[in-house]
């Protein structure tokens, strides 16, 4: 077609005569600069009726988005129509898969480094959302925790706020503290404590931030329960877990159930400066919810031989830990290191006055609901096929309630 138009365009040039030629030709391919648009409120460019194929006014910018949370958010995103900016380090292969989720133009890339403030500046400049997703489980030669849960996320900020984009997101975690308590590691959770300061940082920077505070997300390709199915977490078929995992309460979310609070804060202007907890609907023992998953992968302790300890009487767990982290600095096998250890000893405490998904109208998706389809790949024998009935159905985990939880605790 533009072949024809280019023809087409030629010969009406041809046939005209001095200037009128000229301008016929430039008429449809003119050289001059993009002529200024009249108005730059996006409302005003809205187009379409909703969906991947249209625009609803909203670009936002999602860095962290080739991370576990980000593919999900930028599904979401493409799906209610907005137009993404998705800056990306390294190479380009983890963020090209992204280009689907949205509609051709609809999703931009940009190359940028966290400490690059122009590099930054271009990713944003366009926007009027910024959600930060950006975060590491484990330090690296190249990035300590301060380097981005503080520093990074507070460059983020401020850049933002001097670009005048209208809404900021920052993905924090529950549990977060100045002062996390000690368990495996004497000075405590290390992750924790850069993420209280990274939100403290974001605060200063972008007062009407709007923070998430999630528990252990877990969902396709998760480091939580793909953590404890890996076989280099356990001890040969032994698992170990602080106190057996009998002193620590867990209340995991489903990935897909915070992608869908983001894009709620985002249609919503009253979540500006609010701070809500990301967590499911329910709570669980660890102790208990390990074992489901064990029994859901077919790995019981009849048939397969599994066996749950306390890791505090076996100081091999830990030196193939600390061992693990020093010859993978990179890229853990199986994302075990201390921190994260530490990281699962600690109890899930929501806050009361704190705002959580419900209060976004979010529908929580229970862990019964989706655990059996995540672990499924997990399973002994994956290959056998199974007669009907065969294997049993693990009987759900045990939910606590405040009463019962008190009454452990006590």
């Amino acid at each position: 077609m533009s072949s024809l138009i280019l023809l087409r365009g030629s010969q009406a040039a041809k046939q005209q005569s001095g200037a009128l030629g000229v301008l016929c030709f430039k008429a449809n391919y003119s050289s001059e600069s993009p002529r200024p648009l009249k108005t730059v409120n996006l409302a005003a460019l809205k187009r379409g009726t909703g969906g991947r194929s249209s625009f609803n006014g909203t670009v936002a910018t999602v860095f962290g988005a080739t991370g576990f949370v980000g593919r999900y958010v930028c599904n979401r995103l493409g799906k209610m129509g907005a137009q993404m900016i998705l800056p990306y380090r390294g190479d380009h292969s983890e963020a090209i898969r992204l280009k689907v989720t949205g509609d051709l133009g609809q999703v931009l890339f940009h190359f940028y480094h966290l400490e690059d403030e122009h590099s930054i500046r271009e990713a944003v400049k366009y926007s009027n959302v910024v959600i930060n997703l950006v975060g590491r489980e484990f330090e690296t030669k190249n990035f300590s925790y301060n380097d981005v849960h503080v520093e990074g996320a507070r460059r983020l900020a401020r850049i933002c706020r001097e670009q005048g984009v209208d809404r900021f997101i920052h993905l924090s975690a529950l549990n977060a503290s100045p002062n996390p308590k000690g368990h495996i590691l004497p000075e405590g959770s290390a992750f924790l404590k850069s993420k209280f300061y990274g939100e403290c940082a974001v605060r200063e920077e972008f007062p009407n931030a709007t923070i998430i505070r999630p528990s252990d997300i877990y969902g396709q390709e998760d480091r939580f329960l793909r953590y404890y199915a890996h076989v280099w977490r356990r001890q040969l078929r032994f698992l170990p877990l602080w106190h057996k995992g009998e002193r620590t309460v867990k209340q995991p979310v489903f990935v897909s159930d915070v992608a869908q609070a983001i894009v709620n804060i985002i249609k919503d202007p009253e979540t500006a400066g609010q701070i809500y907890q990301a967590v499911g609907p329910k709570r669980y023992l660890l102790s208990d919810l390990v074992d489901w998953f064990f029994y859901l992968m077919r790995k019981d302790e009849k048939w397969w031989g599994y066996r749950r300890y306390d890791m505090r009487f076996d100081p091999t767990f830990m030196i193939k830990a600390k061992l693990t982290q020093a010859i993978c600095p990179g890229g853990n096998v199986g994302e075990l290191h201390p921190q994260r250890v530490e990281r699962e000893c600690v109890t899930d405490v929501v806050e009361d006055g704190v705002c959580t998904l419900e209060d976004l109208g979010v529908q929580l998706t229970t862990m019964e609901q989706q655990v059996p389809w995540e672990l499924r790949p997990y399973r002994a024998a994956l290959y056998y096929d199974a007669e009907l009935g065969e294997f049993e159905t693990p009987p759900d985990p045990r939910v606590l309630d405040a009463k019962t939880e008190r009454k452990l605790f006590a």
